[in-house]
């Protein structure tokens, strides 16, 4: 999907934090995307990442938009470090709308017995600790502006089984965690929902999907086509934004139709293209 340039004003005066916004190189990873439709949008947007270099891109293809962000540098994984970063985003924005928790990192393959708990244990505080620290420290600020939206970025490796011992795991727990977030503060006016990417191809994945596992990966789903970080976003917009208020608690895979392919019909297709 190109990058959108006719917006339509969907979140005008909206209060935003994004973290994990920043993309590594020129390229448009998810945090990126969605910062900046959401800032294209109209919404005043906090741009959380761990790296000042790459979340400057983001910064600089939103002043390009002549949209409205500011950086906030730290680790969510760290307590502590959300603390202070949502305490300081909050006094800028002066309240919060939407919080859009990205971040996420692919590690901790293999079978379990041979994966280092320390492997583990990053990637579930990476993953999903984010979530838990960035929800826990805003919840207030949302509670007290009646607030809108929770959209969460998981993944269909949350959904269905990959082979791996922590990401499908940790992108399990934020889904199941956004349920929880949706029943426990639904009453508060506040929605949670969760975009779940499937054989999206952003600079993260393409440094490690390459050649015929690329091409696997493309003809297995029903529609034949690669997504990008743009799909994501604009999922993200939908379920941040008032066309989605009736909705909350919900998983939708952005993925080409992966998740509900069946795997002989995947089959057939991946050996039926690669015979071509």
């Amino acid at each position: 999907m190109p990058q959108p340039q006719i917006f339509h004003g969907r979140l005008n005066g909206w209060k935003v934090i994004v973290t994990g916004a920043g993309t590594l190189g020129d390229g448009v990873g998810t945090g990126k995307a969605i910062a900046t439709l959401f800032a294209g949008e109209g919404a005043k947007v906090a741009l959380f990442d761990l790296d000042e270099a790459r979340v400057q891109t983001t910064f600089n293809l939103i002043a390009g938009l002549n949209g409205d962000a500011r950086i906030f540098i730290g680790n969510v994984a760290d307590p502590a470090d959300a603390k202070r970063m949502t305490a300081e985003a909050l006094e800028w924005l002066g309240g919060l709308d939407v919080l859009a928790n990205n971040i996420g990192i692919a590690s901790g393959a293999g079978q379990l017995h041979t994966v280092p708990q320390a492997d583990i244990d990053r990637v579930m505080s990476v993953n999903f600790g984010t979530v838990v620290n960035m929800c826990r420290e805003t919840m207030p600020a949302l509670m007290a502006g009646n607030g809108k939206a929770i959209v969460n970025i998981a993944s269909v490796a949350g959904m269905l089984a990959h082979g791996n011992s922590a990401y499908g795991p940790s992108k399990a727990a934020v889904i199941q965690l956004t349920s929880e977030l949706a029943v426990m503060y639904g009453r508060d006016g506040i929605r949670a929902n969760c975009v779940a990417p499937g054989h999206i191809m952003t600079p993260m994945v393409e440094a490690h999907v390459k050649g015929e596992h690329r091409r696997v990966r493309t003809a297995i789903a029903p529609i034949g086509v690669e997504g990008d970080a743009w799909d994501i976003a604009q999922a993200a917009l939908f379920l941040a934004g008032p066309e989605s208020r009736f909705i909350t608690g919900l998983t939708i895979p952005v993925d080409g139709g992966v998740t509900v392919v069946g795997p002989l019909a995947a089959y057939e297709r991946v050996t039926a293209e690669g015979a071509a």
